[in-house]
């Protein structure tokens, strides 16, 4: 398991982190600027209280922030896309970035980097997760799901849909298997 931690910058960062590392007897398998690899995984006590040591420091533990701002970033996502229909009309880096009150460029390199995926492409995996449950669904045209979906266009939904699926959503509502994605499996 690798621990990453803010302010590490230094060979005497590395000592100061090493000795609480050390303290805690939490064995260290290698360490470098910013990173300590550790051999088990850490317990939410040991996590708090490794992350207090630290803080006394001047060190922050990043590793569960990251994780909770991946998090955050993809529930606001899901949010937005399978649950608030009428907020599909605002500018997703502004709905994320004011929501995280953080800068979004330096969010969307950080969920590229951990996720190996753009915020936009999660984006775009799931509304075609959506258009896939109302076509399933068979009660909306396509013009309305795309309209609903706020696509400029049903060509443009079309398009997105073939890009992403492979196939026409014509062709999916033809489907005798019709396969779905769980959402947290985007």
């Amino acid at each position: 398991m690798k621990v990453y931690i803010k302010n590490m910058v230094c060979n005497r960062c590395e000592m100061a982190v090493k000795t609480v590392f050390e303290k805690m007897e939490i064995p260290i398998l290698s360490m470098q600027l910013g990173e300590v690899e550790i051999s088990k995984e850490l317990n939410e006590r040991q996590k708090h209280l490794l992350s207090e040591n630290l803080k006394a420091l001047g060190f922050e533990l990043l590793d569960d922030k990251i994780s909770k701002t991946i998090e955050r970033i993809k529930n606001l996502i899901v949010t937005l896309v399978h649950y608030q229909n009428e907020k599909l009309k605002i500018n997703l880096s502004t709905y994320i970035a004011d929501d995280l009150n953080q800068d979004y460029s330096a969010l969307s390199n950080l969920f590229s980097e951990t996720e190996g995926i753009t915020i936009e492409h999660y984006f775009i995996a799931q509304k075609i997760e959506k258009v896939k449950e109302l076509l399933i669904y068979n009660e909306l045209s396509l013009s309305e799901i795309a309209f609903q979906l706020n696509y400029s266009s049903v060509p443009h939904l079309s398009n997105q849909f073939k890009k992403t699926t492979g196939i026409t959503p014509t062709q999916f509502k033809q489907l005798k298997n019709k396969k779905r994605r769980q959402i947290d499996d985007l």
